[in-house]
């Protein structure tokens, strides 16, 4: 195990052809996400990475209205979670939940044109279904043997809320999904995999595992940044004040907006830094190889690694490493202002060959979906004191999220800003 940058620059790129998931993880993880882009190697895995990149281009990602939509439900859900019997607002609820149920809807409706629903359907069984093969899949990666395995009664709610989206998909000819991708009405990401591929089992694969990596993600990091915000009222009231300064209280933000925000990109880097999305990772070493640092009485000397061993390294202890980054476990979006990690330091979404493809989409469903609640809640209050004490619990599972939630309350009402 690691959390030397060099190490995991290694791993990831320099010696990239040394390590990789292997076998073993292909093997586990099959039931789950086949042979898609997270559990294959070399030219299988290259040639996902191929099919699935022209998803990701910057005018599908700054296509925005995928994210207002969703995010106005998700608002009204807020609204309606915080307030009292009578009426008053302020009642305190669990944000992190409504998140997850968020980035489901968006995902779904960006991938294949229609939303999951689970805001306004909570007891959504395929979201229950993805959340416990999710559960116990991180059993597999962590220990290499589960108490249990996925049920194949939650394999199958999985494959049957995707396959009529599928099969809707391959009923289309050729000519029809031409059609829809000059036109681009209701053209998805699984009508731009149909024009590659017509093999039911490479889109089933491929979409699970961007629905995975689309939608935990998002959701936790969303959770992150307001547990945070809510703990430190001055950072929420500057970064509102950004905010309307540059949108008002009303307008949705366009994608330039979203990077033109200088504190917003600060809040959610240093967020990333303090809760990176995939905490653990490990690969396999694929041959007899090294790893530059661990060997000798220093540990300064390179380290032998046997073929089929598995190197695991941690983002997690890594970016909170205080030789690294100063006051590292404070949360402080200001650092970033003056303060520039050193390489390999800094790795939220992977790095090397298979960094993550879908960042800007992420970074701009976050920033989206901050912008539109700061516009509508003019404060924010942690009710995590009695929960946690003010030290939040790490749920590290494929994905890191609070393990006790984000219990906050919100205060609605506008207040101030120019810009409108």
């Amino acid at each position: 195990m690691t959390a030397e940058p060099e190490n995991i620059k290694a791993i990831l790129a320099s010696q990239f052809t040394a390590y990789g998931k292997g076998e073993p993880f292909h093997r586990e993880w099959k039931a789950f996400l086949g042979d898609s882009i997270f559990t294959t190697d070399q030219e299988q895995w290259h040639n996902s990475r191929q099919l699935l990149r022209p998803q990701f281009i910057k005018d599908r990602v700054s296509d925005l209205d995928v994210f207002e939509e969703h995010v106005q439900v998700l608002m009204e859900h807020m609204t309606k979670a915080g307030r009292y019997c009578d009426g008053r607002q302020g009642k305190e609820f669990d944000l992190s939940d409504l998140f997850f149920r968020y980035t489901l809807d968006a995902a779904t409706h960006f991938l294949l044109g229609r939303s999951a629903g689970s805001l306004e359907n909570p007891e959504l069984e395929f979201a229950d279904a993805f959340a416990e093969i999710q559960r116990i899949q991180n059993f597999l990666a962590r220990a290499g043997s589960s108490p249990e395995r996925p049920s194949t009664k939650k394999l199958k709610i999985l494959n049957e809320f995707v396959n009529p989206f599928i099969d809707d998909t391959l009923r289309l000819t050729p000519e029809e999904l031409a059609t829809k991708t000059k036109s681009e009405e209701g053209y998805t990401f699984l009508h731009a995999l149909a024009g590659f591929t017509r093999d039911r089992q490479v889109l089933r694969d491929q979409l699970v595992a961007v629905l995975l990596a689309g939608r935990d993600t998002t959701a936790s990091t969303l959770s992150w940044i307001f547990y945070e915000l809510a703990k430190h009222p001055e950072i929420y009231q500057k970064l509102r004040k950004e905010i309307i300064d540059r949108v008002g209280l009303h307008r949705a933000p366009t994608y330039d907006d979203l990077k033109s925000m200088k504190y917003l990109q600060n809040v959610m880097h240093e967020t990333l830094r303090l809760y990176p999305v995939v905490p653990f990772n490990l690969r396999l070493a694929l041959h007899d190889t090294t790893l530059p640092l661990g060997g000798g009485p220093d540990g300064l000397s390179p380290l032998g690694i046997l073929k089929d061993e598995i190197v695991t390294y941690s983002t997690l202890i890594m970016q909170r490493r205080p030789d690294l980054t100063p006051n590292a476990l404070s949360f402080s979006p200001e650092r970033w202002d003056t303060w520039q990690p050193k390489p390999w330091t800094y790795i939220p979404f992977n790095g090397g060959p298979r960094i993550c493809i879908g960042q800007q989409f992420a970074l701009t469903e976050m920033g989206y979906t901050v912008v539109r609640l700061l516009q509508r809640f003019s404060a924010l209050e942690s009710r995590m004191g009695e929960v946690d004490g003010g030290s939040p619990c790490l749920k590290a599972e494929i994905v890191l999220q609070p393990g006790q939630g984000v219990v906050v309350s919100f205060v609605e009402g506008e207040v101030g800003g120019e810009g409108d």
